[in-house]
Formats: C-alpha cells, sequence, structure tokens
C-alpha cells in the first residue's frame, strides 16, 4: 500500500484485449510485477491480454465491456466500480477511451489516463464533439494524464484538454527486436513460406479505419504498375478485413494476426503504416529495431518516429503519394536498405526499459497526489505542458530534459519532435 503498510498495488484496465493497447498493458504490468508491487489486469475475455497476463504471473480480472459507448456503458462502470472496490489498489491506470470513459468515476483513489490515440479522433459528427467535451471535463478527475508520444500530448493541449500531462514515451524491447541482415531475411522468409526472392512490403495493425489499410490497397495498383514483382502482406485481423478483401489487388495477400510479428518484419523490405491517427504505435518502433525503413503518414505520433533518413512520410489519404514513396524503395533496395540501417540506430531512443522505468516513477507520483488534484512533478523525469503553476508558454513543454531519458522532449518545438528515447500496433 501507498502507506507502506504492504505492496503498493496498481490495477490496469483496458477495454482492448488485443493489439497494441494489450502489449503495452501486458508489458507494464509484467514490468510491474516485477517491481514487487500487487497488480492486477481487468479487460475483457479473448484476445491475448489475458494469456500475457498468466505468463507473467499477474492476475486477470474479468471486465465485460464494448470498444464503443452504448446503452451497456452503465452496466460497465458499475461493474468496474465493483473491481477497484475488490482489488483496492493505491492507483487505477486507464487505457484507452472506454476505460478512460467509464473509469473516471467520482472517488478517492488516484487515477491515470493514458489515451492510447484520443477518443475524439476515431467518431465522427456528433459523437466526436461529445467526446472532447468528455475529455475536457474528465481530465479534472485524472491525477496523470499520460502520453506516448509529443504529437499525442500536443493534440490534446490544442483540443483544449487541460491536465496534468506525463511524456511516457512508447518503447520496443530491443532484446526480442533485433536488426535483422539479409540472412535473417530469407530465414525468415522460409518460415513464412514465402519466396526468397522479390520485394515484400508487410502492413501490420488492425484492419480498421483507423489505420488506413483501404488506403494501402487502394494504393498497390499503382505500385505494381512501377514495380511487377512487388508483394503486399497485410498482416491483421478486425472489421475491415471483407471490404478489404473486396477491394483485393493482384499481389495483395492478407494473413491473420499473429502473436509475434517477428518474422514478418524481417522478411520486408519496408513496413507501411499509413494511418490516418496515432499515439505512437509499436509496429513503428519494432521496425526500426528491426532495421527496416519505414514508409508512413505525416500524422502526429509517426511524425516523431520516421524521422528524415529513415524512411518516408506522406498526406495520409493520399493512394498516389503513398504508392511512389513504396515503389521508389522497392525498386531501389540500396535506399530501403540504408534507411533500415539508419532506423536500427535511431531505435536506441526507444528502449522499452526507459519507458517503464518512468512510467513506474509517474505511477509512484501519482499515488502521493491529491484525489482530484493535478499531480506534480517529483524527479521522475515526467515532462509536463501546459500545467497550472508550470512555468512557459502554454505549449512549453517542462520538467527534466536529460537526453536519453524517455521523459526528456530534447526539440519539442515542433510536432516533429527530434531525437526521443509502447497504441497502439
Amino acid at each position: 500500500m501507498a502507506d507502506g503498510s504492504g505492496p503498493f498495488r496498481v490495477l490496469h484496465v483496458s477495454q482492448p484485449n488485443e493489439g497494441g493497447v494489450a502489449v503495452y498493458v501486458g508489458q507494464a504490468a509484467a514490468d510491474q510485477r516485477l517491481r514487487g508491487w500487487d497488480v492486477a489486469v481487468a479487460c475483457p475475455a479473448g484476445g491475448d491480454l489475458p494469456g500475457r497476463c498468466a505468463a507473467a504471473g499477474v492476475p486477470w480480472l474479468a471486465w465485460e465491456a464494448g470498444r464503443a459507448p452504448g446503452p451497456r456503458t452503465p452496466v460497465e462502470a458499475l461493474a468496474l466500480r465493483r473491481l477497484v472496490r475488490a482489488f483496492a489498489p493505491d492507483v487505477v491506470h486507464l487505457h484507452s477511451s472506454k476505460a478512460g470513459l467509464v473509469g473516471r468515476f467520482p472517488h478517492r483513489i488516484p487515477t491515470i489516463f493514458q489515451p492510447h490515440g484520443w477518443s475524439w479522433l476515431a467518431a465522427t459528427g456528433r459523437q466526436a464533439s461529445l467526446s472532447l467535451r468528455w475529455e475536457r471535463r474528465a481530465a479534472a478527475r485524472t491525477g496523470a494524464l499520460v502520453c506516448v508520444g509529443v504529437g499525442e500530448l500536443r493534440e490534446g493541449m490544442r483540443a483544449g484538454v487541460r491536465g496534468p500531462y506525463r511524456l511516457v514515451r512508447n518503447g520496443v524491447d530491443r532484446r526480442r527486436f533485433r536488426p535483422a541482415d539479409d540472412a535473417a531475411r530469407q530465414a525468415a522468409r522460409i518460415r513464412l513460406g514465402l519466396p526468397a526472392g522479390g520485394p515484400l512490403a508487410v502492413c501490420i495493425g488492425r484492419l480498421t479505419r483507423q489505420k488506413g489499410q483501404d488506403v494501402l490497397v487502394a494504393a498497390w495498383q499503382d505500385v505494381m504498375a512501377r514495380c511487377p514483382s512487388a508483394r503486399l502482406a497485410v498482416v491483421g485481423d478486425g472489421e475491415d478485413l471483407p471490404r478489404l478483401h473486396a477491394r483485393a489487388q493482384a499481389g495483395v495477400v492478407f494473413v491473420p494476426a499473429v502473436p509475434d510479428p517477428r518474422d514478418w518484419l524481417a522478411a520486408s523490405n519496408l513496413v507501411v503504416l499509413p494511418s490516418r491517427w496515432e499515439g505512437l504505435p509499436l509496429t513503428a518502433l519494432e521496425a526500426l529495431a528491426t532495421g527496416r525503413c519505414l514508409v508512413g503518414t505525416d500524422v502526429p505520433g509517426l511524425r516523431e518516429v520516421v524521422r528524415p533518413g529513415v524512411g518516408a512520410l506522406v498526406p495520409p489519404d493520399d493512394p498516389a503519394a503513398l504508392a511512389d514513396a513504396i515503389a521508389s524503395r522497392l525498386l531501389c533496395p540500396a535506399m530501403a536498405d540504408e534507411e533500415g540501417r539508419a532506423a536500427a540506430v535511431a531505435a536506441v531512443d526507444y528502449d522499452i526499459a526507459g519507458t517503464m522505468s518512468l512510467l513506474a516513477a509517474v505511477t509512484r507520483e501519482v499515488a502521493g497526489a491529491v484525489p482530484g488534484g493535478a499531480a506534480r512533478p517529483g524527479g521522475t523525469g515526467a515532462g509536463c505542458l501546459g500545467e497550472p503553476g508550470c512555468p512557459g508558454e502554454p505549449e512549453g513543454l517542462c520538467g527534466p530534459d536529460a537526453p536519453g531519458e524517455a521523459g526528456a522532449v530534447p526539440g519539442a518545438a515542433g510536432d516533429g519532435a527530434a531525437a526521443p528515447p509502447n497504441s497502439s500496433r
């Protein structure tokens, strides 16, 4: 307990039970358990998050919740309230929009909210407006708003969500994701049953509007016109799969979601992330660590990862620009390989160990905050942005800025934040 009478207790809550958010929650819970904390994870049955919890020795609490708000939302909130009361945590850590909606009910337990991509970006029309209004109000009930990247943090500020921001950039386990040379590429293709030769682009992620695979599939005809031997592997599951199948071009193969993406990353010549919005995607960091160049969209979250020399950024929803960036690299493997080598070097700044250490420090900080008030910096290395009492301009970052720390924000004057030290895959 926070008063020293027992182990520190944290309850992580997540409606996504698969994909990047689930990977992140599993990593955080496992790390905190190794710190000697009492940790539990509440999420729906299914997916791979319950299995990740079991593998780490972390208790899993069944919390049934749908992705979108609806008539059952009050029931979901009541069920979560009961779980919180039974587990009696020192801190409740809410991940993604549904947990952030139902979990920030009035109580005296310090609460962290980590959006992994803001809720209003996924909504349209009146729902988007309601989501934004809720986030603005609920920030006052939050001990820390943890953002996984500079872009996500600035989006919140620009939208008028004022609260105790903490920057804890996503990270990648560089012991598992290592640079893959040509021999490793060939070995991965053999394991996957792929031809040894020929250019291969890979897109890994949930098949949803957010991830933009529809734009990539639409672009592939132009890629094939310039590079007829090119192939595209779209790896993942999701609600857009039937529509994507219906629009599939020659050279496109759909692969069900895999628990471990390393072989697909290693087999590729480049990795594509055609997202419409992002927090800071794990797939991008895993691609960097594998030594693969990235072609992504010029949106916050990708902008701070795909820096000059490691790939290309194109406007979202622009199939022609996307096709050109992909084809140029598939036709010139030397350029893709050179960018891949630079990507592997850039991955050093995103090591998961720093991410988890900073998250643990922020969690401890929030546990000592006054419920309903803003957690104050306590030597954790967490950056804050525009908080009351935080010196500087409204969009000026403050807090320790030591280069290489997960919470440092070198060069954060613009959206394309330079040299940073895990949303969604």
